[in-house]
């Protein structure tokens, strides 16, 4: 008995609220005393309030004229290094690009050798997986990296690096044969 008396106040209670939500949807909201504005005349009576004073405009600062004088002197921003920088050494553009040339020199690594003495050519292991023989003399890395020696434990390269000014920077590289 308990289970169907909650069933029949829980249908009670939701017609009640239900009666009450759409007997407040029809009540009718005017101007009355006692009771709230509506909308269209609260709109009117903010429209017809006079607006608030507009604060001054701010005073302009006057700055101080400079006169640049310095015609006659160095211009600052034209190159003054570019001829003190073709002197120095410089990329080869005519020389064909070799293979390892794709590769950051980061990328590359010496995975062993092959000779001996003045013979000796590195075995270097490149991103694509491919093992490549290198002797002195050749090139390797995006920086125009040439390799001076080849060691046992390591390569000797020197890089040609921009140095900011139009010119060029000889860059000293070691590449050491990798742990396995």
């Amino acid at each position: 008995m308990h289970a169907a008396w909650n069933r029949s106040g829980r249908r009670a209670l939701t017609g009640l609220a239900i009666a009450l939500a759409v007997a407040g949807c029809g009540r009718d909201v005017t101007d009355t005393p006692g009771e709230a504005p509506n909308l269209e005349s609260w709109v009117a009576e903010v429209r017809a309030r006079p607006a608030p004073p507009l604060d001054p405009l701010p005073v302009m600062q006057q700055f101080e004229t400079f006169e640049y004088s310095a015609q006659s002197l160095r211009d600052p921003f034209s190159s003054a290094f570019t001829d003190e920088g073709t002197n120095g050494p410089r990329p080869d553009a005519s020389r064909r690009k070799q293979v390892l040339e794709q590769f950051p020199l980061d990328s590359l690594d010496m995975v062993g050798t092959l000779g001996r003495g003045s013979g000796l050519i590195a075995l270097v292991m490149a991103p694509d997986k491919v093992t490549y023989r290198v002797r002195p003399g050749a090139y390797m890395g995006q920086s125009d990296g040439r390799v001076t020696a080849v060691y046992e434990d390591r390569m000797e390269l020197v890089e040609l690096v921009p140095d900011g000014a139009g010119g060029w920077l000889e860059r000293p590289a070691t590449i050491a044969l990798e742990d396995q």
